[in-house]
C-alpha cells in the first residue's frame, strides 16, 4: 500500500491502491478460475513454508522445526533435564536479582514473528515470590523488514503482552514455570553473566516442550540489560550456549534471529499515520487492554 504512487486521500491512503484493490476484488468475484488458482497458490505457499521447516532444512521456514531431528547425524530425542544444560554461572542464583528490564538481542522461536523489533522483557515476582509476570514489549514491523511501512504501524511505538508463571519450590533455582498455548512448561535460565556488583548483565533462557517423548517446541532468548550489544558480545553468548550443549536444540547463530533495535534516544515515531492512530484511540485501547491482561493475570 505505502509503495503505491499518486495522490493520497487525507494524506494517508494512495488513490491508486484503492483502485487496484477494487479491480482485484472485481476480478476475484467475476472469475471462478482466477479465484480457484489464487486459493491453490496461497495454500501451496503455506504448505511449502511450513514444510521447509518441518523438513529440517530451514530455508523459507526460518527455523528447523523438524520434531526430534538429528544433529550432526546423531538423534536428539525429547527435552533435556535442567541439570544437563545448567552452567556453573548459575551457582548461587538469586531470582530476585533477575527481576527487571531485559533487552532481547536474539531468539529462536517459531511462535515469535521475526519482523518485530525493540523486544524487551520486564520480569517481576508476584505473590511473595511464588509467581511471576513477564511484560513482553515489542514493536513491529521493523524498519529493515518493512522500510516503507514500519513508521506507519499502529504499534510502531510499542505494544505489550504478558506471560504468567509460577515458581515451583520443588524446582532447581533457575527454573520458572511458564504458561503458554494452553500448557505449562519450564523456562530454563541456563546461563548468566554477572557485572562487577554481582548483578546479572546477560542471560540465556531455554524453553522446551515435549509430548509423548517427542519434542514439539524449543525456544531461546538471548538477553542483556544493555539496549545495545556488539557482534563480539553476541558471539560470546552463542559460545556459552554451545558449551551448554544447546546447539543441537537450535541455539546456534544459524538458527537464531537477531533482533533489530531502534534506540530510545531516537525518540517516538511520528507522522500522519501516528496522528491518525492517536485520533481514533488505538494507543488508549492498547493501554486499557494491557492493564486488563495484567490485572487478570494477578
Amino acid at each position: 500500500m505505502h509503495a503505491s504512487p499518486g495522490p493520497k486521500i487525507a494524506g494517508l491512503l494512495p488513490l491508486s491502491f484503492l483502485l487496484l484493490n477494487a479491480a482485484f476484488i472485481a476480478l476475484n468475484s467475476l472469475s471462478k478460475d482466477f479465484s480457484r488458482a489464487l486459493n491453490i497458490s496461497l495454500l501451496s505457499a503455506f504448505f511449502f513454508y511450513v514444510g521447509a521447516g518441518l523438513d529440517g532444512s530451514a530455508g523459507l521456514g526460518d527455523y528447523n522445526l523438524q520434531l526430534d531431528d538429528d544433529y550432526k547425524n546423531a538423534p536428539v530425542k525429547g527435552c533435556p533435564a535442567y541439570e544437563d544444560v545448567r552452567q556453573p554461572s548459575m551457582d548461587g542464583f538469586d531470582l530476585a536479582k533477575y527481576q527487571g528490564k531485559w533487552y532481547e538481542h536474539g531468539f529462536h522461536d517459531w511462535t515469535q514473528f521475526k519482523e518485530v523489533y525493540d523486544t524487551s522483557l520486564d520480569i517481576k515476582l508476584t505473590d511473595g515470590g511464588a509467581g511471576w509476570i513477564d511484560d513482553f514489549g515489542l514493536k513491529g514491523p521493523s524498519p529493515a523488514s518493512n522500510p516503507l511501512s514500519w513508521d506507519k504501524s499502529p504499534v510502531a511505538n510499542g505494544a505489550h503482552y504478558f506471560l504468567f508463571g509460577r515458581v515451583d519450590p520443588g524446582d532447581p533455582k533457575g527454573v520458572l514455570r511458564e504458561k503458554g498455548f494452553g500448557v505449562e512448561f519450564p523456562n530454563y535460565i541456563v546461563d548468566v553473566k554477572r557485572d562487577a556488583a554481582g548483578g546479572y548483565q546477560e542471560a540465556i533462557q531455554f524453553q522446551c516442550l515435549e509430548r509423548g517423548g517427542v519434542r514439539v517446541f524449543e525456544g531461546f532468548n538471548f538477553l542483556s540489560r544493555s539496549e545495545t550489544m556488539g557482534e563480539g558480545d553476541m558471539a560470546q553468548m552463542h559460545e556459552r550456549a554451545s558449551r551448554a550443549g544447546l546447539d543441537k536444540y537450535g541455539a546456534g547463530a544459524d538458527q537464531t534471529h537477531v533482533v533489530e533495535r531502534r534506540l530510545a534516544s531516537e525518540g517516538p515515531v511520528t507522522g500522519r499515520w501516528q496522528d491518525f492512530w492517536d485520533k481514533i484511540g488505538v494507543g488508549r485501547v492498547l493501554e486499557l487492554l494491557t492493564k486488563s491482561i495484567e490485572d487478570g493475570g494477578r
